[in-house]
């Protein structure tokens, strides 16, 4: 379930605010959307969290391997560039794309989109905000994502500058020119 906070215009919240604000609640998931609302997300349920471990151990494996870049798992927050500062159940950022970025500035919370992220649906979200949340990365310059909905057996592939694409229980998915020599075996997404 999350819970949607309406600040603007009476708040704006700033980066070092906001920043302040996850580090004072540190039990909480905190997200803000492009619309400047902040997001509280309750924590996922043990199959999602299962999924979610399952994945990125497939994604960490892959880049120690290639070391192209870095993976990030969900509780890394990105301060997107159109606005929104939003937490990916997983996400990787091209090696130059990142070093490109200050100390200081890899520290807190990135103000970078990454190339690719994976969003893992869980009970506890709806499609359609989750769909919204793939389309603010898309306008902040995400290259490649993936939205996985286990319940419907789905996956949503999001590419910049190209529609939607809609896979119905996709056996791989590929991770093209982004996540090179990269497939993720989904099949047991669907058992």
């Amino acid at each position: 379930m999350t819970t949607t906070l309406k600040l603007q215009p009476a708040i704006a919240i700033d980066s070092d605010k906001f920043f302040q604000i996850c580090q004072q609640n540190p039990e909480l998931i905190i997200e803000e959307n492009a619309q400047g609302e902040l997001l509280i997300m309750s924590p996922t349920g043990g199959e999602t969290g299962r999924k979610n471990a399952e994945l990125i151990a497939d994604f960490i494996i892959w880049n120690r391997k290639h070391k192209l870049g870095f993976v990030f798992d969900s509780s890394t927050c990105f301060q997107l560039p159109q606005g929104g500062r939003r937490s990916p159940d997983i996400a990787w950022i091209k090696k130059e794309h990142w070093l490109d970025l200050s100390t200081e500035e890899r520290a807190k919370f990135p103000p970078i989109c990454p190339d690719f992220v994976l969003e893992l649906l869980s009970p506890s979200e709806t499609l359609t905000a989750t769909q919204t949340k793939m389309e603010e990365y898309l306008a902040s310059g995400l290259r490649l994502g993936w939205l996985i909905d286990p319940q419907n057996q789905q996956v949503e592939v999001y590419r910049s500058n190209q529609p939607k694409e809609a896979l119905v229980k996709s056996n791989q998915l590929l991770g093209e020119n982004i996540l090179l020599n990269f497939i993720l075996e989904i099949d047991w997404l669907w058992e």
